[in-house]
């Protein structure tokens, strides 16, 4: 059965949807066959794999959280072989109403993924900033959630909100659910408050920060531009190094066999 990852953190700009895409890309570099599911109404994943979300398909998650599809109408093969997309929409702003009445609002992803999960080694999910439904529904669907940090003074206490939305689903309607860990993004190793935050990160939270650093780097946030994983777009940069050593890290810890289903 294909694990599910949650990546979010309720912050803008701490380097969450770089590595929604990246750590997917690398995975599926690795020889692991990967889904990755944009649930950000902003649809910064979708455009960055180069897929244009008001091409009008209308086959988007929005389409499959209200009844439209199946998860697997939705599929999107992108430039890697071994990776597939689901793609968003700023529709999918208006899904949070249309569910809010819903019985089992919170495990409608879970049940919409369920037919494909065995299909995949690893479903990676670029959560919405929003702590609302959407992301509920992400956390309800996910084995584990890693949290994308950047180490600036008040990321400690910017993490307290996610870690409490965490353990009320995992208090309700996702006991199983556990944290993968906190990844360092965006990193300059010449600005010594980012040593320090890394530090205090590790003092607090331990063997759950990965050892793996994302650096700062400017090739890394023009990717995306270009519709591109850095490791397409930059093969020599940094990033790609840090992504790859990020998902064997993933490799490692989880010890998953390939599901070539």
């Amino acid at each position: 059965m294909g694990k599910i990852i949650a990546i979010a953190n309720q912050k803008g700009g701490v380097g969450k949807t770089t590595t929604a895409i990246n750590l997917a890309a690398s995975l599926a570099v690795l020889e692991k066959s990967v889904l990755i599911i944009d649930a950000d109404p902003q649809a910064n994943t979708t455009s960055g794999l180069n897929f244009d979300p008001e091409n009008g398909e209308k086959r988007t998650l929005y389409e499959i959280l209200i009844g439209k599809i199946s998860a697997s109408d939705a599929l999107i093969q992108t430039e890697l072989p071994k990776l597939h997309m689901i793609p968003s929409h700023i529709n999918l702003v208006g899904a949070e109403i249309e569910m809010l009445d819903w019985p089992d609002r919170e495990s409608v992803l879970k049940k919409a993924l369920a037919p494909i999960r065995d299909h995949y080694d690893y479903i990676i999910i670029d959560c919405s900033p929003s702590l609302g439904l959407i992301t509920v529904n992400c956390l309800t669907a996910a084995d584990s959630v890693m949290i994308p940090v950047q180490p600036e003074f008040f990321a400690l206490e910017g993490l307290a909100k996610l870690i409490q939305t965490i353990r009320l689903v995992q208090s309700g309607i996702n006991p199983d659910l556990t944290i993968e860990g906190f990844v360092v993004t965006m990193f300059d190793g010449r600005t010594k408050v980012h040593s320090q935050v890394v530090m205090q990160l590790r003092e607090h939270f331990k063997d759950m920060v990965f050892n793996t650093i994302i650096q700062r780097s400017i090739r890394l946030s023009e990717a995306p531009s270009y519709g591109k994983p850095i490791i397409l777009y930059d093969v020599m940069n940094n990033g790609t190094s840090n992504y790859l050593n990020l998902a064997k890290e993933v490799l490692d810890k989880n010890e998953q066999p390939v599901n070539n289903g």
